[in-house]
């Protein structure tokens, strides 16, 4: 199993997360977490002026702080304090926050959830569909939504094989693919359906889905079967598969008589009945 990046949710904040399999425990974004306990403006500044306070008091918190790149909702990677759970719960105990025992327990349920997930893989795809039926998508959407998830891992995982970048060439790749079937990159198709940090794909049609679907599958079959080494070798095959993508939707689109790249997004409730 691979180390696993992703972003968690305690109330409205959202929280940078990696798991580590060798470990089995997160790693956890301070500074993320410290927004949830301060409630500041500006958690950096905060988590800055904390760890001057721990390391004048002899602290040895900050020893197990480490400094890594974590996936943001921008789908970004940047550089950030990070800790594992044990140094994360001593230092929730040096914030006096009334949000302090609240997070601590949905700490402990995230790493206990992990490791059942972990035991038994299908509690991963059963929480993500009640997610997505608490937030009103149709079965339909979310089957879709699903068979997705699972090409979207099959073409990552093809591109670590290949010797691609997790990060910035990973995202590089994905908008290869994508500027070739819909003719947007992945920010200009976010610009287009009016989102800002929103994942893209939970702001698909049933029809987008399908598109970016063959597209990344596509790609998936033509690297397999030309084995690139790097990114240099991946990218033309990147274009090649959402160009497969490309000629479907042209045909679609010349029957239909209109575009099928579409401006609706999860904030309007017709998406969620396609």
């Amino acid at each position: 199993m691979n180390s696993k990046f992703e972003i968690k949710i305690f109330g409205n904040i959202k929280i940078r997360t990696k798991w580590d399999p060798e470990i089995e425990d997160y790693y956890f974004s301070v500074v993320d977490v410290i927004e949830v306990l301060s409630e500041s403006k500006n958690p950096n500044r905060y988590w800055s002026d904390l760890k001057r306070k721990l390391k004048k008091e002899g602290s040895e918190i900050l020893n197990e702080v480490e400094n890594m790149k974590m996936l943001s909702p921008d789908n970004k990677f940047y550089r950030t304090d990070v800790v594992t759970s044990e140094p994360l719960f001593r230092i929730i105990q040096s914030v006096p926050s009334p949000n302090a025992e609240p997070l601590k327990l949905w700490l402990a349920k995230l790493g206990r959830e992990r490791l059942d997930e972990i035991a038994n893989p299908e509690l991963i795809s059963q929480r993500r569909r009640n997610t997505y039926k608490e937030k009103g998508y149709s079965d339909k959407w979310i089957d879709q939504r699903e068979k997705t998830i699972e090409v979207r891992n099959e073409l990552t995982d093809e591109w670590n094989r290949s010797g691609v970048k997790e990060g910035i060439e990973h995202a590089m790749l994905t908008d290869e693919v994508s500027k070739s079937w819909s003719g947007l990159t992945t920010r200009e198709y976010k610009n287009l359906k009016n989102l800002k940090k929103e994942n893209l794909r939970d702001n698909m049609t049933n029809t987008e889905l399908v598109l970016n679907m063959l597209a990344e599958v596509s790609t998936t079959k033509i690297s397999k079967k030309e084995n690139p080494k790097g990114f240099d070798e991946s990218k033309p095959i990147a274009k090649r598969g959402g160009g497969v993508a490309a000629g479907a939707r042209g045909i679609l689109e010349k029957e239909l008589g209109e575009s099928v790249i579409s401006t609706d997004n999860a904030k309007n409730p017709k998406l969620l009945d396609k």
